[in-house]
C-alpha cells in the first residue's frame, strides 16, 4: 500500500527533478519533470483533477506519461512511486564527511542559470537555494567571451541585474530571509584582464574570475595571466584554478600548469579567495594545491558551480575536502554573514 502524500503535484515534480540532478542523472530525464512542473503550476487544482479522472493529463503541453502518473498519484494523496524511487536512489548523504562544515556554510558564490549555460531559470535557482537553508546565493553567469556557454554581453548582464532586483523584491514581500546576490563568472582573458566592463563589474556584489581558454598554455604564460587577474581589485574569487576534469560526461582533462606558489601568494596578498570547486568532476584544486594554498594563508570559497538546482546540494563535497585539509572555517568566506561577505568583496 502506498504511503500518503500531501505535497501536491508541483512539489513532487520539483523534488524528483532536484534528486535526479543531485544524483547526476541524464539531463533529458530532469527536463521532463521540470517541464511538467512549469506546465501545471498555473493550472487550478480542480482542472488537474478533472484531467486526471478523464485520463487526459498527457494532453497538457509538457506533460508526458511519467509526469502524468506522478501528478495523478499526488492528487490522490499517494506518494508518487517515481518520487519514492528517486528518494531511495539519490536522497541519502552524498559524503561520509564534511557535514559539520557544510552546516556552517551560509551560501554559495558560484552558480549558473539559463541565462548562460545553466538549465533552470533564475527564480528556480533562488528558490532551491532558499529551500536548502542558504542565507544568500550568488548568481554568476558567464561573461561574453565564453560564447559556447551563452556568456552575457554587457547589455544582457545589465538586464539580468534588474531581474535579480525583482526576484529579491518578491522574496522580501513573501517574508523570506534570503538574498540573491549579483555576480559573474568572468573569463580571465589571455592578457589577464577581466572579460567585462569595469563599470558593470563595479555594480556586482561578488566576482569569480576563471580561466576557460588556452588551458594548455606553458606555465610561464599561464602564471602571468593568472597573476594579472588576481591583482585586479575587482577579483574576489579565483575559480577552479587548474581547470582539470577528473571524471564525468565531458571526459578528463589534465590540470593547467602554472606557478601555484606565486599565484596563491598573490591571492593571500590581495585577499582573493581560492575556490574549492565542489563539482565531483572537477575536485579543483587538487589536494596538493589545496594544502599549499592553506599553508600560504589564503582565503577560500567552497562553491558548487551549479548549473542546475539539484547541484546546489554539492556544497558538502567541497566541505568534505576542506575539512580533511584542516582549513579553519573562518578562512572560508561563505561561512561569513552576508554583510561581512559584501564588505570583503567590495572593499
Amino acid at each position: 500500500m502506498s504511503e500518503s502524500y500531501d505535497g501536491g503535484p508541483v512539489t513532487a515534480l520539483r523534488r524528483i527533478a532536484f534528486l535526479l540532478e543531485r544524483g547526476r542523472e541524464d539531463t533529458y530525464k530532469v527536463k521532463a519533470f521540470r517541464g511538467a512542473a512549469a506546465a501545471v503550476l498555473p493550472l487550478p487544482e480542480d482542472e488537474l483533477r478533472r484531467a486526471a479522472q478523464a485520463g487526459t493529463l498527457t494532453d497538457l503541453p509538457g506533460v508526458g506519461a511519467s509526469s502524468a502518473k506522478v501528478i495523478a498519484e499526488a492528487l490522490a494523496g499517494r506518494l508518487p512511486e517515481r518520487l519514492a524511487r528517486a528518494e531511495r536512489e539519490h536522497g541519502g548523504p552524498l559524503t561520509t564527511g564534511g557535514h559539520a562544515l557544510r552546516a556552517r556554510l551560509r551560501g554559495d558564490l558560484h552558480s549558473h542559470s539559463d541565462w548562460s549555460d545553466g538549465g533552470s531559470p533564475i527564480e528556480e535557482m533562488a528558490f532551491t537555494a532558499m529551500e536548502l537553508g542558504h542565507e544568500y546565493q550568488v548568481l554568476t553567469d558567464h561573461s561574453p567571451r565564453l560564447k559556447v556557454a551563452r556568456g552575457l554581453s554587457a547589455e544582457r548582464l545589465a538586464r539580468q541585474l534588474g531581474v535579480v532586483d525583482a526576484v529579491n523584491e518578491h522574496l522580501v514581500t513573501g517574508g523570506a530571509e534570503f538574498t540573491l546576490l549579483k555576480g559573474i563568472e568572468v573569463d580571465i582573458n589571455e592578457d589577464g584582464s577581466l572579460d567585462q566592463t569595469d563599470e558593470l563589474l563595479a555594480r556586482l556584489d561578488v566576482r569569480v574570475a576563471s580561466v576557460h581558454s588556452k588551458l594548455r598554455s606553458d606555465a610561464k604564460t599561464m602564471t602571468k595571466r593568472m597573476l594579472t587577474a588576481v591583482r585586479n581589485p575587482r577579483t574576489n574569487v579565483l575559480g577552479h584554478c587548474t581547470g582539470r576534469l577528473v571524471t564525468g560526461g565531458r571526459g578528463t582533462r589534465p590540470p593547467s600548469e602554472f606557478d601555484a606558489q606565486a599565484v596563491f601568494e598573490a591571492c593571500a596578498e590581495h585577499d582573493v579567495a581560492v575556490e574549492i570547486n565542489s563539482r565531483p568532476e572537477r575536485r579543483d584544486p587538487p589536494t596538493r594545491l589545496l594544502e599549499l594554498a592553506r599553508d600560504l594563508g589564503c582565503l577560500f570559497s567552497i562553491d558548487t558551480d551549479a548549473h542546475a538546482p539539484g547541484q546546489l546540494d554539492f556544497l558538502v563535497y567541497g566541505a568534505e575536502r576542506a575539512e580533511a585539509a584542516g582549513i579553519d572555517p573562518d578562512r572560508i568566506v561563505n561561512t561569513w554573514a552576508k554583510d561581512r561577505l559584501l564588505e570583503w568583496a567590495n572593499k
